[in-house]
């Protein structure tokens, strides 16, 4: 193992394990400056001692180098891997296997911290077909949001990338905010172009249970809508993107999925373990509804991309049918359904 895939894969096992991101950091520091290090000079700097004089190599990642360059597994990278988890269940590996990509995920275009082709390059390297890159819309000016006019120039992008990637894709899309008034945060054009429109509350969260309910209808109800994001809003675990726990959104849940299934609108079931969107009683409840779902892992790191086994476990418990779940279609079957209504 080359000392670059080695750091590049503790920082997936970090980032899968939900660990804090300096840590990550670190790792993808050292990765990157391993990289841009001529050979040569990597293996003398070993001989000589001095590999932590390069700038963003400390002592752990020196040594994960070292013991690469012996041609060794190094100790840190297989202490990760022993540890990494349990076995998954018959019924949540079946569905993760059926999995044939991920309909929400980010870039470093938004709030992401890594490139489009990286997360692209993991995503195919997790047996996925597809990946769906929704970074954020304007509005959400904390997460950089995505302005009109750095979409477009991020659909040529993504344009460049799917010629070389082929025969694996990334599909165009956004995670775009749900206005107070059921609007879509970004230009009606624009979201027609799009492979797919993840739509999320993301403000207001604690406004009035029958307004909340209104906007929410409003924005399944717009044609332009593929999925519903975290639906609930909530956090569930301290230490998350955002810090604290938050509680759930209020919103007649039993007219918001009937919503869902009237208008083919897939609740997504978001993998984040600090998510885990929506909860159990309320899945079930969408399953009773008709409702179609994405099982996604809402990644903004390459890691993150292994979260939607998280996802799977809790559809499996509640009793999700694979064939209700879109993204065990083919790319072509996907966005079929994703442009029927346009």
């Amino acid at each position: 193992m080359e000392p670059v895939e080695a750091l590049r894969r503790i920082a997936f096992l970090l980032e899968r394990a939900h660990e804090p991101t300096y840590r990550v950091r670190a790792f993808r520091t050292a990765a990157d400056r391993a990289g841009r290090t001529a050979p040569d000079e990597l293996a003398g700097r070993v001989r000589d001692g001095t590999l932590t004089a390069l700038p963003g190599i400390g002592k752990v990642t020196a040594l994960v180098i070292e013991e690469a360059l012996r041609g060794e597994t190094p100790v840190y990278l297989r202490r990760l891997e022993a540890t990494e988890g349990e076995p998954l269940d018959e019924a949540t590996a079946a569905l993760r296997s059926a999995l044939k990509g991920d309909l929400h995920t980010h870039s470093d275009w938004s709030d992401g911290g890594s490139p489009i082709l990286e997360m692209a390059e993991t995503a195919r390297s997790l047996g996925h077909e597809y990946l769906a890159l929704t970074d954020h819309s304007p509005r959400l000016k904390v997460a950089n949001g995505l302005s009109a006019d750095r979409l477009r120039r991020q659909l040529d992008v993504v344009d460049e990338l799917n010629a070389s990637l082929a025969p694996f894709r990334i599909l165009t899309g956004i995670e775009v905010d749900i206005l107070e008034d059921g609007a879509l945060d970004q230009e009606p054009e624009l979201l027609d172009r799009l492979d797919v429109v993840v739509a999320s509350v993301h403000s207001k969260l604690r406004m009035d249970r029958v307004a909340m309910t209104r906007r929410m209808v409003a924005a399944i109800a717009n044609p332009r809508v593929n999925v519903l994001g975290h639906c609930t809003g909530r956090i569930v675990k301290a230490g998350g993107r955002r810090g604290g726990l938050r509680p759930e959104s209020e919103f007649d849940a039993a007219l918001v999925f009937d919503a869902c299934a009237a208008y083919d609108v897939a609740v997504e079931i978001n993998s984040r373990p600090e998510r885990l969107d929506p909860p159990k009683r309320l899945l079930r409840l969408a399953v009773e509804a008709g409702c179609r779902f994405s099982v996604d892992s809402d990644a903004h790191a390459p890691g993150q991309l292994d979260w939607q086994p998280f996802g799977c476990e809790r559809a499996a418990r509640c009793g999700v049918p694979a064939s209700q779940v879109v993204n065990t279609l083919g790319a072509d079957d996907l966005l079929a359904w994703t442009r029927s209504k346009l």
